[in-house]
């Protein structure tokens, strides 16, 4: 199923996103976290290679395929482009083709600091428009309430996510982000320009001190006051700040899901305990939203 028809079928789409390892060893947290969410029924789940903008397609794909025929869930395989040549991505996209994965999130990655070619692909839409030519995909784009972390203005980056949905990007994930009027904002700007697809809404629940400060060299979000008092008042008491981090979390869905967006992609940084307690805390909300009756 393409994600697109998700969007035509619900008022909102619930999703989450997992990523592989960076070890083969360690696949099996993979396999755990897919067990303990499948019970959730999230309209897909994305994968990803980490945060760092490296793609590995083989777990990738294998993944995404795992979800698709393990578990009934339809994936949205995430594909990097930073680096690669034509003939590269044409050969990923047959194997996720041949695998059955029909939905990709494009993305160009990060320019290496060393200064590694950039390929073929100087943007993510020269590869959303090389996928819709190979066809056979339904693709979204990554899009940046607060603006691009390497320096891009909001509207600037407004620009070049036109350029996206006009090369073929038929629906959009957001950057997390902590503060709902930065995505308020966006979404407003974004609509003036014409850009109307459907937009989901990232999340990341943060639940201990180590993970904001990962968030913050990676992609430069800003922490609202009213969420550093939280992280300042918990920071020595893990269960406190996890359980906060939760309740947060909760608070920012149910605003966004009040306002009308059209839908959640919850980061889960493979905690199937923290997906679990939003998700089931949500549950009657969205179920209300699509008109779907809970049992």
């Amino acid at each position: 199923m393409y994600i697109k028809d998700l969007f035509k079928e619900n008022n909102l789409v619930f999703s989450f996103e997992i990523f592989p390892p960076k070890s083969t060893s360690s696949i099996e947290v993979v396999y755990k976290t897919l067990e303990e969410l499948r019970d959730l029924n999230p309209d897909f789940i994305s994968v990803t290679y980490g945060a760092g903008g490296n793609i590995n397609e083989n777990r990738t794909g294998h993944i995404s395929n795992i979800i698709k025929n393990n578990y009934d869930i339809e994936p949205m395989a995430h594909l990097t482009s930073i680096g690669s040549k034509k003939e590269d991505i044409e050969s990923i996209l047959i194997n996720l083709k041949n695998k059955g994965v029909k939905n990709i999130l494009a993305l160009r990655g990060d320019i290496p600091e060393q200064g590694a070619k950039v390929g073929d692909y100087n943007h993510a839409s020269d590869l959303i428009k090389h996928i819709k030519e190979f066809g056979g995909f339904d693709i979204s784009a990554a899009c940046y309430p607060e603006g691009h972390h390497k320096g891009e203005s909001l509207e600037e980056n407004l620009i070049y996510l036109k350029e996206k949905v006009n090369a073929g990007a038929e629906h959009l994930v957001s950057q997390l982000f902590f503060s709902n009027n930065y995505f308020y904002n966006f979404l407003d700007k974004a609509r003036g320009k014409g850009i109307n697809v459907p937009v989901e809404a990232g999340i990341m629940p943060v639940v201990n001190k180590k993970q904001i400060e990962r968030i913050v060299s990676l992609c430069g979000a800003t922490f609202p006051e009213k969420f550093m008092k939280i992280v300042n008042r918990y920071e020595h008491d893990k269960i406190a700040l996890r359980d906060a981090g939760i309740a947060y979390a909760v608070e920012q869905i149910v605003d966004l899901i009040s306002t009308g967006v059209d839908g959640i992609h919850l980061y889960t940084m493979n905690n199937s305990y923290v997906a679990r307690r939003i998700s089931e805390s949500i549950q009657s909300i969205i179920s209300s939203v699509n008109n779907k009756r809970v049992v």
